[in-house]
Parts: C-alpha cells; structure tokens; sequence
C-alpha cells in the first residue's frame, strides 16, 4: 500500500476515536446539530476504519504465516495460509481505494427526470413514452415512487415533453449516467414501406434541492404567470386559471405545470423543477471543467448526439461511452437497467480510482 494512503488512512482512524469520544459526551444530545452531524460522520468513517482493521489484522497474519515456513510440520498449511491472506489484503486493498473515492453530494438525492421528444417527429414522441415507461418500470423493480409533474401528450400517445419526479433510496446514484440523447432505430407504426428511421429523444437527470430555499430566488428574479390549462380535463381545467408558468428571469430557465387543477399545487411543483434546474446549472457551471462531467451534460435532440443506442431491428442497445452492447431489448424496456447503470458506474469509478492515484 503506498505511503500516501497509509497516511490518510491512520488519519481517518484517528478522526473516528476522536468523533467517538465527541459523541459519547453527555452534552452531546443538547446539541442536536452537533449530534446529527457527528453521527454522520461517524457512520461514514465506520465502514473504512473495519476495512482498514481487517487489512492490518491480516498483515500481521501475513508475517505470522511465514515464520512458520520454516517448520516442515507447518510448512503446507503456511503455504495456504499465505495465499489466502494474500488474496484477504488485496481485497481490503482495493475495497478501501473505493471507499476512499470523492463521494458525490447529491448521490443520496431525489431526481427530477425530464424527457423531451428531439429529430424525428411523431416517432420521436412514441420513443419518449417508452423511455418514461423504461424509467418507471426501473423506479417499480427499485421500489421508488414516480410522480409525474407536467406532460405534454403528443396526438399518438406519446410524450413530446414529460416531467416527473422520482424518489427514493439513492435515486440520483443510480440514475444520474442517463442525462443525454437517446437514439431509436426502428420501423414507426405510422411507417407503410417499412423502412427503418431514426429518432432522438433527450434525458435529463436533475438532482432534486432538498429544500427550495437551497436555491434563494429574489421575489424580482422571478416572473409568474398563471393560465388556462390545456389538454383532457373537463370544463373545470378549461375556465380556471390553474396552470403555472414560473420564469427565472437571470438565466431564463422556465418551469411550467398545469396537472393538477390547484393553482397553489402546480406553482409549489413548479417551484420544485424550477430549483433543481437552477440549481444544476450552477453545479454544471463548477464543474465545466472537469472531464467526468461530459456524461452528465445534455444533448440538442439530435441524431448525432447520443450516449446510446436502441435498434429495435437487432434486438440491440449499446452505450457508447463504455462500449457496451447489450442484445436484452424486451428486459431493458421493461426497466431492467441494472447492468447498464452498473456498468456506468464501475467506469465512473474507474475514472475517480485513476485520478486517486495520480
């Protein structure tokens, strides 16, 4: 292990006595603040110093194992011994370099998702409603709630836009690689040659602000303007002015919402999709200059920028940024993702493991 992560390591071990004793201090429970973020500390600290004592436990085993080489009784069962404690310390090793990776704030975050229909027409719609069915039947097999904030339905049934908000346990963690465009290969229903044609639709994958007020909005920042909302509803969506457009008039961004028939409802929605909006744009414009980032930034809708691949023709969908084809069609539009995001990540933490140890 290089000197440098030995350092860090008895570092962190240190820190975590320290935060012990802090928590174990009567006065701790009149300071509630105090109390959760140490208790914070303390249970993200814990899972590197057992990995850290395991590795030092099986070192010294290690040393153990080979003063027994020299005992011809003991010298087979040395031999195994040291082999196995090899293979224990490599692991500790290994787990411990991704324990001590960069975690990313938001990963513990609720996500706004956004779909938009790009080139290709009513298909490219069609495509965005089997892109949020993907997306939910996932959130299903992940046991997270899907509610969805605006839609703007397309005459064939499917999305040209579509705003929901998932929640759960570590939803933008799982999700966050999906931002980008997303190509179809297919012959449309509303093809008659059967001709193969191309489409495009845009995910974007927003971290969700735990609170509005993460973002401060000045009250002159911010136009709203309320309207008759459009589409299926009845009398009562067409006479009252329920539909919420709120503009965020700095940078431009725009959040609309009209589903619900409470005007009070839609606008606190969004407000919601306005602040992660806001809010991404100002973590986009950090981070510009890091390279991990170009995963996360999204596309026009058009053909050319995409992050992956459907062709329904060869039952095949391929990532472009990890070079993986997958010929699983069926499962993964019924929203099983698992080796898609987990693919992305092991890369993503490839990327991070290589920057540590450069």
């Amino acid at each position: 292990m290089k000197d440098s992560l030995l350092a860090k390591l008895e570092q962190l071990v240190a820190r975590h006595q320290t935060v012990e004793a802090q928590l174990s201090d009567p006065s701790i429970a009149q300071r509630m603040d105090d109390l959760r973020r140490l208790s914070k500390e303390r249970s993200d600290l814990e899972p590197i110093v057992e990995t850290f004592a395991r590795h030092r436990s099986a070192e010294a085993d290690l040393a153990s194992a080979h003063e027994w080489l020299s005992d011809p009784e003991l010298k087979s069962f040395a031999q195994d011994e040291i082999a196995r404690l090899k293979a224990e310390i490599e692991s500790c090793e290994a787990e411990l370099q991704k324990q001590l990776l960069p975690k990313d704030p938001n990963d513990e975050r609720n996500i706004i998702l956004e779909i938009r229909a790009g080139t290709g027409g009513d298909e490219s719609a069609l495509f965005a409603g089997d892109l949020f069915r993907m997306y939910s039947r996932y959130a299903e097999r992940m046991r997270w709630s899907v509610e969805i904030l605006s839609a703007n339905e397309s005459d064939l049934g499917g999305y040209r836009e579509i705003i929901a908000r998932l929640s759960g346990d570590k939803v933008y963690s799982r999700l966050k690689f999906e931002s980008g465009g997303h190509r179809v290969q297919r012959v449309p229903a509303t093809e008659t040659q059967g001709r193969i044609h191309t489409s495009a639709c845009t995910v974007a994958v927003l971290p969700e602000a735990d609170e509005v007020a993460e973002v401060v909005f000045s009250p002159d920042e911010l136009r709203i303007d309320v309207f008759r909302a459009s589409g299926a509803g009845g009398q009562h969506v067409n006479k009252t002015e329920s539909a919420v457009r709120i503009t965020h008039l700095p940078t431009g961004i725009v959040a609309e919402c009209q589903d619900d028939r409470s005007q009070h409802k839609n606008k606190e929605r969004a407000m919601k999709v306005l602040a992660a909006r806001v809010r991404d744009k100002q973590v986009a414009a950090q981070q510009a200059a890091e390279a991990s980032t170009r995963r996360l930034m999204i596309g026009s809708g058009d053909r050319s920028e995409r992050i992956r691949t459907y062709n329904f023709p060869q039952g095949r969908i391929t990532d472009h940024r990890v070079n993986l084809t997958l010929y699983k069609m069926d499962a993964i539009m019924d929203g099983d993702l698992t080796e898609l995001t987990d693919s992305l990540i092991a890369e993503n933490q490839a990327d991070l493991l290589a920057a540590l140890g450069d």
